[in-house]
């Protein structure tokens, strides 16, 4: 476990009368990078590119802030006269990009439009946003306060959270009550949310429980009940409640979830090491540290502090004529909303904003050689910024690899002519970034076909966030359903709860003139003698002029197509080149509208949205999120009802779980997962992938085990 890693429950350290080294990997003076893993090294021969992030320049107009630009920025900052007595804690420091225009005329060997970087700082309580330009070398905007939210957590936050914790009496005489040693307890801190204004003006958190005692899977054993509000600024408790007397803390028997801690051997058949070998290399090739060239795919991708993976001037090759055709022009998950279903004094406020609370790059962890991704991964390390202003390295949060699962690309056999059988296999390029948000793993994948489709997939695992109970089985619960969630262990409640994830995907389809085709099937009844059919479906069009008209909720009932087409860009037959979001599995709000959680969460109110074209409009819960009231959020900016017909449009996509536990959740749960694809519809002119070479016998080298 990470020492100060943002959770769920977030910067779990132990409160004992010492603190682990700090874990995360600094760039030092001398450009060395040093690494702190509690004292072990694990040494894993990984695909990495041949940089020196110490000397490293920008290529690329969308690349991410360099070493020499962030200190260049704290160095603009120190001297700029606002901050010059007292410099502010830095909460978010990235590459302000340029203009949207200034990206797409842009061409290599052409000179990088002006660098600047968007800082957003803390300094007496108060939110300031600032841009930098660091060609002039100085503050070009600054803000202060523009919303009733606060930015991300830093470390020091949850530091002095935890520290004034520690040091209060009564928060004391409540541990050793309930019988567990100071040395083997755990706090993190919850995020308040918002509930009104007794809660505005300050920042707090809350800070809750767990005993280490005989598992390093703590979250399975909660002290329940015991909750502290703290104001971080001003350093003080302002409430504590302790509701959990006579609620005894779980036990930690079968918790404990690493392979060497297992004493028997699964109960099934052993599975042979697998891998898929590529004896001429891999196919793709990533140039200037973040352009990845694959097939008929280009696309450039960069970590980033909040987003964790962004997708950014993603180009298909035309099938026929060879140029790049531009499908997306920027791609990223926006947001997190994890409401959980329990009214409880200490549960009512968990509604976590996962990525505008705690940024899912500074949560994404080294991914594992092997496990995480295969042994032919090329991998890229995150640059962020702590709250001093200096530059780290998150290592290896970033994979990118080709996938063969046995899957058919296209084939067809003739029924009339058995000599007749064509079939293609189905490879694919995968960008991957899991974040470790405390006890919840968020696995992000987008994936890129040689037919041109793109899926987006989210898988959820790690633990779960349960809630402790006298009851050791069911049979002692008289109401059952009465209760928040089922038990997964004695004493033990998984709670109910949903994961929202929502996407923003700014889709330049040919250009950046495009329009949303809502294209309903309609049934149709026939006239009497027409046909001995009764009914049919008919495909009708629905071009939205408004982002009103684009709000879509799912319902397999009313069964629809989602099209994203360039009016001014026809086939050969006269169809819109366009592309069409597919949903997978996906899951909608039950909460009222006018719950907190809900209002601030009201992006998920629909599972499509399209907006006209903002540059500030990137974050679906608002660019500051921490306590904030939901003023400032996608749903807000669509009821602004503008036009989105031939324009410059964003496709917003959520995807979403209702997660009831189950006993397989515990100790740890596997992998779920869902999806939503974004797939060509007449944007080639046939399929795109008729010509793709089959595999053959001679093309790989087969190796058999030998016989004893």
């Amino acid at each position: 476990m990470e020492i100060f890693s943002y959770l769920h429950l977030s910067f779990i350290f132990f409160i004992a009368l010492f603190i682990f080294p700090h874990p995360w990997n600094h760039v030092n003076k001398q450009g060395f990078t040093v690494h702190a893993e509690f004292g072990s090294v694990l040494e894993t021969k990984v695909s990495k590119p041949n940089i020196d992030l110490l000397t490293a320049s920008p290529l690329h107009p969308l690349d991410p802030l360099t070493v020499t630009e962030i200190n260049a920025v704290r160095a603009i900052l120190s001297s700029y006269a606002p901050f010059s007595w007292t410099f502010p804690a830095i909460h978010s420091l990235s590459l302000d990009e340029p203009e949207k225009a200034q990206v797409l005329e842009w061409k290599i060997g052409d000179p990088l439009p002006r660098r600047k970087a968007q800082v957003i700082v803390l300094l007496s309580g108060q939110t300031h946003v600032l841009v930098v330009d660091l060609g002039l070398g100085l503050v070009t905007s600054h803000v202060s306060n523009p919303g009733s939210g606060y930015p991300l957590l830093t470390a020091e936050d949850i530091s002095v959270a935890l520290q004034v914790a520690q040091s209060n009496e009564e928060f004391q005489r409540s541990i050793m009550a309930c019988g567990v040693e100071f040395s083997d307890l755990s706090c993190g801190t919850p995020s308040a949310g918002w509930f009104g204004p007794n809660e505005e003006g300050r920042r707090v958190v809350k800070v809750q429980c767990f005993s280490t005692q005989g598992t390093p899977n703590f979250y399975m054993r909660p002290i329940e009940g015991l909750t502290l509000t703290v104001d971080i600024d001003n350093r003080e408790v302002v409430k504590i409640t302790d509701t959990g007397r006579g609620i005894p803390v779980p036990n930690s028997l079968n918790t404990d979830y690493r392979y060497a801690a297992q004493e028997k051997a699964p109960e099934m058949e052993p599975i042979n090491p697998i891998s898929m070998e590529q004896p001429n290399g891999p196919s793709y090739r990533i140039e200037q540290g973040h352009i990845v060239k694959w097939a008929n795919w280009e696309f450039h991708l960069k970590p980033d502090q909040r987003a964790g993976l962004i997708i950014s001037r993603a180009m298909v090759r035309d099938s026929e004529t060879g140029e790049p055709r531009s499908v997306m022009y920027k791609g990223f998950a926006s947001e997190l909303f994890v409401p959980y279903m329990d009214p409880d004094e200490s549960w009512y406020f968990k509604s976590y904003m996962d990525e505008g609370e705690f940024g899912l790059g500074v949560t994404a962890i080294s991914l594992v050689p092997l496990n995480d991704c295969p042994r032919y991964s090329y991998y890229i390390d995150g640059l962020f910024v702590s709250s001093d202003g200096s530059p780290y390295v998150r290592p290896n949060i970033i994979c990118v690899f080709e996938r063969y699962a046995g899957d058919i690309s296209w084939r067809h056999s003739e029924l009339n002519n058995f000599q007749i059988t064509e079939s293609r296999p189905k490879v694919t390029l995968v960008a991957r970034m899991a974040a470790s948000v405390g006890n919840y793993d968020y696995i992000f994948d987008w994936e890129f076909q040689t037919d041109g489709l793109i899926r987006v997939k989210v898988g959820l695992s790690g633990m779960l966030m349960v809630k402790g109970t006298p009851r050791e089985n069911m049979y002692q619960v008289p109401r059952k359903n009465d209760m928040s969630g089922p038990l997964v262990s004695e004493n033990v409640i998984g709670v109910v709860h949903d994961h929202f994830v929502t996407f923003h995907l700014d889709m330049d389809i040919d250009g950046t003139d495009n329009s949303f085709v809502e294209v309903n099937l309609v049934k149709e009844e026939t006239y009497p003698g027409q046909s001995p059919r009764k009914s049919y479906l008919k495909a009708k069009r629905r071009a939205a002029k408004s982002e009103d008209e684009a709000r879509i909720k799912l319902n397999i009932y009313d069964p629809s197509e989602f099209h994203l087409v360039n009016p001014s860009k026809m086939s050969r037959l006269g169809n819109p080149s366009g592309y069409k979001v597919i949903p997978g599995g996906n899951a909608a709000s039950l909460l009222d509208l006018n719950d907190p959680p809900q209002i601030r969460g009201a992006f998920t109110n629909n599972q499509i949205w399209v907006t006209q074209y903002n540059s500030t409009e990137q974050w679906a819960g608002g660019l500051l999120v921490y306590q904030s009231k939901g003023e400032d959020t996608l749903d807000v900016w669509s009821k602004r009802n503008r036009d989105i017909e031939n324009k410059d449009i964003v496709l917003w996509y959520t995807l979403g779980f209702h997660h009831i536990p189950c006993q397989e959740d515990f100790p740890v749960m596997p992998t779920v997962t869902s999806s939503f694809e974004l797939k060509p519809v007449n944007f080639f002119e046939s399929n795109p992938i008729l010509r793709a070479k089959p595999n053959f016998e001679t093309d790989l080298p087969v190796c058999w085990p030998a016989h004893a």
